[in-house]
């Protein structure tokens, strides 16, 4: 069986990518700090006849993200797919941004990613297959977020990181792509204290040329595919999924 990690996959985008890559066969590990959550999307996974356990995970620790990829190859020899999309969004308005928030959402937004990716590659390489998505954001790939400098600087990077890793793996027949959702309606867009809150999105999808903000299983289903064998001839792209917002500005 195929085995696929999702990390952030107890809530939201993670937990909606984790429910589909369960029902297209996969063995999914789900991933989070959050084990109550973790531990429902499992469940639900296996509810439903799919494969799943759950995996406590904090990729801002490097020996955490090691021993879990290597837990994971003893057992299946490798992954055949990685989402890496655990983040933080915290609220941090210039000019109050210190260096310890900064740093603070780099390492998760970023270097997480990163973890994941340096962890996972030698055995994908060695088997010369396996697909890898990062989650990124229209936040910093294509526009900014005025009061979230370190989530938007983040996930810029993250659009640099995938063109660099799918330049570096493509050789081994091992692909590197991310999307970049728009609005979203999940537990952080509707965050008052961090992010849009209800009536801030409410506003937002009037600006959507589809008239809404879109669900996490619509990013779900983007992922999978670029997972897949249907996505075997791209790489190093960040695909935005948005609703029409980007091109409409």
């Amino acid at each position: 069986m195929r085995a696929a990690l999702v990390s952030g996959a107890g809530i939201g985008i993670g937990a909606a990518t984790a429910k589909i890559l369960g029902r297209e066969g996969y063995h999914v590990f789900v991933s989070d700090i959050l084990p109550v959550e973790g531990e429902a999307v499992a469940a639900d996974i296996r509810a439903g006849g799919g494969s799943a356990e759950f995996v406590a995970l904090d990729v801002s620790d490097t020996d955490a993200c090691v021993a879990a990829i290597a837990s994971i190859e003893a057992r299946f020899g490798g992954l055949s797919a990685l989402v890496a999309n655990a983040g933080i969004a915290p609220r941090a308005a210039y000019p109050i941004l210190t260096d310890e928030k900064w740093d603070h959402v780099l390492d998760v937004n970023l270097k997480g990613q990163l973890r994941l990716i340096r962890a996972a590659a030698p055995a994908m390489s060695a088997r010369q297959q396996g697909a890898i998505v990062c989650v990124s954001s229209i936040a910093g790939a294509v526009v900014g977020w005025d009061d979230h400098w370190h989530y938007s600087a983040a996930k810029a990077g993250i659009t640099g990181m995938v063109k660099a890793a799918a330049c570096a793996l493509a050789k081994d027949n091992v692909r590197v792509n991310a999307v970049a959702p728009g609005f979203i309606r999940t537990a952080q867009i509707l965050s008052e204290e961090n992010s849009l809150g209800p009536v801030g999105l409410a506003a937002a999808e009037g600006t959507v040329p589809m008239g809404r903000a879109g669900h996490a299983s619509e990013i779900g289903e983007v992922i999978a595919f670029l997972l897949s064998d249907k996505a075997s001839y791209l790489t190093g792209q960040t695909i935005v999924v948005d609703g029409g917002l980007t091109i409409s500005l």
